[in-house]
Parts: structure tokens; C-alpha cells; sequence
């Protein structure tokens, strides 16, 4: 992934920096806001709403400095279909059902986090992190072709050849600006100079005001966000449509998150932290839910764009939620001129900064388990979404993982002067180990005694502890002691609660040999 790390600098930050990039970042986010409203089945204010409140809570209290939430597409085609459920309940009230459960993901999320889960983001291997970047750069391209059609109609002619003009140059400007100056973020830059070009030169292409008019919304401007308590009967059948959908869309939102916090992470080499933003996120939405905005997550693209521009601290999200206030409240009428173009050429920058490049030259470097785990999360998350790709990306992995290590399971066998014979175990015990495991002992022609060292070994599971239950069965119907030695505290432990169904002995006694005669002492 070193190829699409390239795109950011490697710096500490400054206010100056922080202020630009939140500017850009806002510029960005009103089409992003408007789009995914539209997909939701509300209102583009409310989408907005939601944008704002995102980004300014998980800004100030969020894990992840410099990362930007607000209104996404992967939370937006879950809420789809509870909205339509609700408007067959009665008139607006689909928005309703959507504010409280948006209130319960945010419950949900804030438990997630103050019982400490956020690290369980540490068991996504890299394969999964590639493929998740991967898929997301190619969703990231995927939406914006959607800029290039009016209605359902593609593009032709002389529409077509402006907006690919408008768009190369929004490109040109963020690709040789940086090697000029870095006063100003090439985004901002980019967005600013197409902008003057369009107003003044009275070019006629889609514009963010035309955007939403053709989505059938009116403009984005609107005053402050207010405090309600959703209108929705408070009963165990409201429940049982809202949780549901709460525990999608918080799963949904956690993932989306914690994954870009790890790739923002790894983008300026810092670390943040899962659990505080599993709460940031929490509480963001519950704010959502009161104050009549859509929800969110983190936006992989819009957080890029922020890196990219220079905004390592909390100011740059604060600033670019605050923007987005400002151009709701006061500039609605010139953020309305800004050209979709400009916006396109600055996400299609991001899908080029984000996509892992280097996924190409290491396809012959990767275990072909890694190469299939990175293309089927990469492809799961075109099809479907980001939670199914991350989790069934997570699931091959373990399996793999699990069947490599059942393989390496293996013994060492050798006979003491006192004709007890050892088998030393190598590998973990585990549920796949087990089988492999019960063909490397000879009951039939072992002497009396057996030991089975454990020095080298682990015992893992509940599959592990049966294991060594059938072994010491198949010894004791033939009139054979077996003994476990060197087994560690947890193991030891892990076997002495199991005592009732696991009849072995484990010798403690490093002298074995005294041990055993002890014990067949007693047994006598």
C-alpha cells in the first residue's frame, strides 16, 4: 500500500492547515450529504443535518483526530427500507422511525465502546485492510459516475466533453499545485479555480443546485437543527422494528469507522484510539436522532481528502462541520454554484490515493490464501457492503489461518532408560488439530507408562481437552498410564476445571519419573 501513501505528506500539522482542509473538506461534503439523503428516502437537509452533527461531535471527542464522519452511503442503504416501513404507517412518519432508531445505534454503538470491543479491530489482517481500501476506492469511482448522467440519461456530446474538461482540470490543479506551493490545499485550490471559471466564463454544466433540484429537493438552505423527541408510539412492536435495523446500522457504522481509523493510522504513521471512537459515534447519532439528522459514520473519502490537505488536528473536522453550518445557515446561494465537476475531480483523486497499488506487485509475493481474501473483500464490498466484505474477509482468514496451524501439529517420540516412553508435542491443541493429533500415538504397542510433553505445545479449546480425554480412554481400556507434563498455568488450569470430564494426571513434579512411581503407588 506504500504507492497510495505517497499522496500524503508525512507532517505534525498547523492551524493554518487545520482551517484549509476543514474548508475543503466542507466544500466536499454538501454533494456527498445531498446524494446519500437522496438515497435514504429524506429530505437533503436532513442529510446535511446529519453531516454537521457527525462531524463536529466525533471531531471533539472522537479517537481519531483528523478523521471527518458524517451522512454515508453504506448507512444510507440500510435505512432504506426502514423508511418505507414507516411511511406506511402514516405520513412522515417513516423519518420518525429512522430518528429513534438512530437514537438505539448510537446506544448500542456507546456500549461497544465503554465495554472496550473497539479492539477487536486488531483481528482484521492486512489481506482484509487492502481489499476493504481496494473496494471502497472502486465504490468511490462507481458513485461518481452518477455525476455523468442527467436523470437517468448518460452524458453525450458537448455536456460530456465539459464536465471531462472541468473534471481533468480539477485533476491538473491537485496533481502539479503541490509541486509549485503547498500554501494552499490543492483541493481547495481546485475546487476554486473551476468554480471561477464556470461562474465567469458562463460555462453550463451541472451545478450543486441543479444536483439537488434534480434529485426534487429545493436548495440546502435551512435554519439551526432543533431538539424533538421522535413521534412514534413507545411499545414492544416499535422496538421490534427499530432493533433490528439499530444493530445493522451500528454494526455498519463501527466497522466503516474503525477500519478508517486504522488506514488514517497508518496514513500518518499515528495511532488513535477504537474505544473512544466507538463512543464519539454513539453519541453522534443519538444527537442525530434528537436534533433531526440522518446519522453517519466515518467517510473514508472525505477523511482522505482531509489528510491530503494538510488536517492532522480536531480543528480541521471542527471546521469543515462548521462550514457546513455556515453554508446551510448563510452561503446556501453560493455553494450552489460550485460545479458537481470540481467535486468529481477532487473524489476521483481520492479513489487514486486510496486504492492500494501495490496489491498489483505483490500478487506473486502472497500466499494465494491472502490474494483470494484481498479480491473477495474488495469484491464484496462493490456488491454488497463494507460489513459483509470486512466480516467474510475476517471469517476466510481464520479459517486459513485455523487450517495452516491444525497441520502443524506434530510428535517426537523417544523411550528413557526407565522404559517410559515420551511423546513431545510440537503445534497448538486446538478444535483442528485434534484429529491429526490422535494418529501420532501407537496405544497398542506403547509401554505402561507414557508421558506427553507439552513444553513445546499449547492446549487451546474445549476440542483440545476431549482430544486428550479419548487419548487417555484408549490407554486406560489397554491398561496404559498416561501422563501430561510441562503443560503451562493456563493449560493446567484450562485442564483441572475440565477434571470431571478429562480423567488424566499432570505431573507438576519435575522429577517424573519419582512422580509416577508415586502415583502408581497410590492407584495400587
Amino acid at each position: 500500500m506504500k504507492f497510495q501513501f505517497q499522496f500524503i505528506d508525512k507532517k505534525q500539522g498547523s492551524i493554518k492547515d487545520d482551517l484549509l482542509s476543514g474548508l475543503t473538506v466542507s466544500l466536499a461534503l454538501v454533494p456527498e450529504a445531498v446524494a446519500f439523503a437522496f438515497v435514504a428516502g429524506v429530505s437533503p437537509i436532513v442529510g446535511l443535518y446529519g453531516a454537521f452533527m457527525m462531524g463536529l461531535v466525533t471531531s471533539l471527542i472522537g479517537g481519531r483526530p483528523g478523521m471527518i464522519s458524517g451522512a454515508t452511503g453504506a448507512m444510507a442503504v440500510v435505512m432504506v427500507s426502514l423508511v418505507q416501513k414507516g411511511n406506511t404507517m402514516g405520513e412522515m412518519q417513516g423519518l420518525q422511525y429512522l430518528f429513534a432508531t438512530l437514537i438505539l445505534t448510537g446506544i448500542i454503538q456507546n456500549l461497544f465502546g465503554i465495554f472496550k470491543l473497539g479492539k477487536f479491530i486488531r483481528l482484521v489482517p492486512h489481506s482484509v485492510m487492502m481489499g476493504f481500501v481496494n473496494g471502497l476506492a472502486i465504490v468511490i469511482f462507481l458513485s461518481q459516475l452518477n455525476m455523468f448522467k442527467a436523470g437517468s440519461e448518460w452524458l453525450s456530446g458537448a455536456p460530456l466533453f465539459t464536465m471531462l474538461g472541468l473534471v481533468a482540470l480539477t485533476m491538473a490543479i491537485m496533481i502539479v499545485l503541490p509541486k509549485i506551493s503547498k500554501a494552499i490545499p490543492a483541493a481547495l485550490a481546485g475546487i476554486l479555480v473551476v468554480s471561477a471559471l464556470v461562474i465567469f466564463g458562463n460555462i453550463e454544466t451541472e451545478t450543486v443546485k441543479s444536483f439537488i433540484q434534480s434529485g426534487g429537493g429545493e436548495g440546502i438552505k435551512a435554519g439551526l437543527p432543533t431538539f424533538n423527541v421522535p413521534l412514534i408510539p413507545f411499545s414492544l412492536e416499535t422496538l421490534k422494528l427499530i432493533l433490528p435495523y439499530s444493530l445493522i446500522l451500528a454494526g455498519v457504522g463501527l466497522i466503516e469507522s474503525l477500519m478508517t481509523l486504522n488506514l488514517v493510522d497508518e496514513l500518518t504513521e499515528t495511532r488513535g484510539s477504537g474505544n473512544r471512537e466507538c463512543v464519539a459515534q454513539g453519541t453522534a447519532n443519538i444527537i442525530n436522532g434528537f436534533f433531526g439528522g440522518m446519522g453517519g459514520c466515518a467517510m473514508i473519502g472525505q477523511s482522505i481528502i482531509n489528510i491530503k490537505s494538510g488536517g492532522r488536528g480536531r480543528l480541521s473536522g471542527i471546521v469543515a462541520a462548521i462550514m457546513l453550518l455556515m453554508f446551510i445557515l448563510f452561503a446556501s446561494g453560493y455553494i450552489e454554484m460550485i460545479p458537481i465537476a470540481a467535486l468529481v475531480g477532487v473524489m476521483f483523486m481520492v479513489v487514486i490515493g486510496t486504492f492500494a497499488w501495490s496489491t498489483f506487485k505483490i500478487i506473486n509475493k502472497i500466499p494465494v490464501s491472502d490474494l483470494i481474501v484481498i479480491v473477495l473483500v474488495t469484491g464484496l464490498t462493490v456488491v454488497f457492503d463494507l460489513a459483509v466484505a470486512v466480516l467474510s474477509g475476517v471469517i476466510v482468514s481464520a479459517l486459513v489461518f485455523s487450517w495452516e496451524n491444525a497441520k502443524r501439529i506434530r510428535a517426537r517420540k523417544s523411550v528413557d532408560e526407565h522404559g517410559i516412553k515420551h511423546y513431545e508435542i510440537f503445534g497448538p491443541l486446538f478444535f483442528g488439530s485434534t484429529t491429526l493429533f490422535q494418529t501420532k500415538f501407537d496405544v497398542q504397542n506403547d509401554p505402561d507408562e507414557v508421558i506427553v510433553d507439552f513444553k513445546e505445545s499449547r492446549i487451546m479449546d474445549q476440542s483440545a481437552i476431549e482430544a486428550i480425554n479419548k487419548l487417555a480412554e484408549r490407554y486406560q481400556k489397554v491398561g496404559k498410564n498416561i501422563h501430561l507434563r510441562h503443560l503451562s498455568k493456563d493449560c493446567i488450569k484450562l485442564v483441572k476445571k475440565a477434571e470431571k470430564i478429562c480423567d488424566v494426571n499432570v505431573l507438576e513434579d519435575p522429577n517424573y519419573f519419582v512422580a509416577i512411581d508415586h502415583y502408581n503407588r497410590l492407584s495400587k
